[in-house]
């Protein structure tokens, strides 16, 4: 940030008094004395006794004009308490009180030693401060222009997908000044502009700078900028869950009257917006299997298809799209192509280098990986994403930047959860699959996927997620969730604890059984996502709860 070679002479608006905390203690003949505690800051860092029985109340914007370096040098309290250290109240400079009067020797001789600078735009020289003295500091100012977003490197040292996880978007640069070695969170709903000149710059675009908390937040801008680096993309937007964001980037990316294809299965709430709700719009869907590329290339003949949109693998049976042959398709019929890859994780696989346009995940899940936030995010090329961040924008749905920082401190670990949970769920399978109370098991690592093949190309772990079937009933089936000890019976995955559920309960209840079977739900069905425990914990677990019933 440039700072400009003007200075402003500040006047002296700060206020001292005495410290009701030090009234309980002795008189001096001057007034209060400070408890040594009290006084440890003057006396280390101004050596002056003048500063004892104050303390210094600053004007709300003191902060704001400290040059951007000297914010970033030190802490913003400790350079406000050293700066307005050397400020006077405005009192008598030739009426100083006894008790400093009666210490200035002892100041004189202690005051041996400079004071180091505190930044490169403050420092206090080695000389005695007198609170009472009617100084004028000079400070160098920031330059009226709004500071601009610096370019972000590209992390070219890192190679693995993990030092991205940890280091992209904050190691390089980030739009926030800050020594912190965590990007901190930006708690505003807006963003002020010094002159009406700035503000008409940037609805101009000749400026960028932030607006409206809704428009967006230096803390989710350091977590967009993340994710991309993860996804290989140009850009991405993050919203405040998984269903935010698939719902807008549909309504942003088929026009009323439009056609859309996805597949049977996929999560619920995704299917009742499709099926209830585009249709208001006049939007119709061709819904086909997941590995029926003759269907999907029979939609694309006979409609004029916007966009193909399914998850890989799916919900909650795991199958799995070939990405690469549906985008050529999709492709030469001008339709675009959203990967839904919130099972897979960008470190499992790669949907934009694959061949598809975007790419979507339910941030909630492995991303957060702590069952504790909700966001969903979108990546892919600058011009998509930004067609649909202006829907968003009106729509709403903004993520707060503290939920963005609790995104960014999970991913710090993804790559460390997701190898965990890749190794946990694959021999979880293989076990689940020999087990004689196990009718069937829907995992892509197993040979017996009818995708298996599909995804050893494409992807470069399975995902911590298991479904299969227990062979019984429903009541069997709740039984064994019930003896389970160590994952807990909700929904959701992908966090650190491990969860379980009966998809005919948790998500298929309202419909009857034979509703729920043209959905492929049948009532033996359980999904259960592995966390990061010990593999042998939950193997013991899952076995007892199966001797169980």
């Amino acid at each position: 940030m440039a700072v400009s070679s003007c200075t402003r002479v500040f006047p002296s608006f700060f206020e001292c008094r005495s410290d009701p905390e030090s009234s309980g203690s002795p008189k001096t003949s001057g007034g209060w004395q400070r408890k040594p505690s009290q006084s440890r800051f003057f006396g280390s860092q101004l050596n002056s006794a003048s500063a004892q029985g104050a303390i210094l109340r600053f004007p709300p914007n003191f902060v704001r004009q400290l040059s951007t370096k000297a914010r970033r040098n030190c802490s913003n309290i400790g350079v406000a308490q050293i700066v307005a250290a050397s400020w006077s109240n405005n009192s008598n400079p030739s009426s100083p009180p006894p008790a400093a009067a009666s210490s200035s020797a002892a100041a004189a001789t202690a005051a041996t030693e400079p004071i180091a600078p505190i930044g490169d735009d403050v420092a206090l020289v080695g000389k005695e401060v007198d609170l009472n003295a009617n100084l004028n500091l000079e400070l160098p100012l920031e330059t009226e222009d709004k500071e601009e977003a610096l370019p972000i490197p590209k992390p070219s040292i890192f190679s693995c997908d993990g030092s991205l996880a940890i280091h992209a978007g904050e190691r390089f640069g980030r739009g926030i000044v800050t020594d912190a070695i965590t990007t901190p969170v930006v708690n505003t709903s807006a963003y002020f502009f010094k002159k009406t000149s700035e503000l008409i710059d940037f609805k101009e675009k000749r400026k960028a700078s932030f607006e409206y908390g809704r428009y967006g937040n230096p803390t989710t801008v350091v977590l967009e900028e993340k994710i991309s680096a993860l996804e290989g993309a140009e850009s991405t937007m993050i919203t405040s869950s998984g269903m935010n964001i698939s719902t807008v980037m549909l309504m942003a990316l088929v026009p009323a009257g439009g056609h859309l294809v996805t597949t049977t299965d996929c999560y619920r709430k995704t299917r009742i917006f499709i099926e209830n709700f585009l249709p208001k719009m006049g939007i119709k869907a061709t819904v086909i299997d997941p590995a029926d590329v003759g269907a999907l290339e029979s939609a694309l003949n006979e409609n004029n298809v916007s966009l193909f949109f399914t998850e890989s693998p799916t919900n909650p049976f795991l199958r799995c799209v070939d990405i690469k042959l549906v985008s050529e398709l999709c492709h030469k019929k001008g339709a675009l192509v959203c990967i839904d890859g919130t099972f897979a994780t960008p470190l499992n696989q790669k949907a934009l280098a694959l061949g598809a346009d975007l790419v979507l995940h339910s941030a909630t899940k492995y991303l957060g990986g702590h069952n504790d936030v909700l966001g969903g995010c979108l990546s892919g090329s600058e011009k998509l994403v930004t067609e649909v961040r202006t829907l968003h924008h009106v729509l709403g749905g903004a993520l707060n930047p503290n939920a963005a920082y609790l995104i960014l401190r999970g991913m710090k670990t993804l790559h460390l959860r997701v190898q965990q949970q890749n190794s946990t769920a694959l021999r979880m399978a293989k076990l689940l699959e020999a087990h004689p109370k196990v009718a069937h098991v829907y995992y892509p690592g197993l040979p017996s996927h009818p995708e298996h093949e599909l995804a050893m190309r494409q992807m470069t772990g399975f995902g911590g997620v298991v479904s299969f079937e227990v062979d019984g009933d429903l009541n069997t089936t709740i039984q064994f969730v019930d003896s389970l000890n160590i994952p807990y019976i909700a929904p959701s995955f992908g966090g650190c604890e491990s969860i379980v559920d009966q998809p005919a309960i948790m998500s298929y209840w309202d419909l009857p059984q034979s509703e729920r079977l043209k959905y492929g739900i049948k009532d033996n069905l359980v999904r259960f996502s592995f966390g990061v425990e010990d593999f042998e914990d939950l193997k013991a677990d899952i076995l007892q709860a199966l001797e169980a019933i």
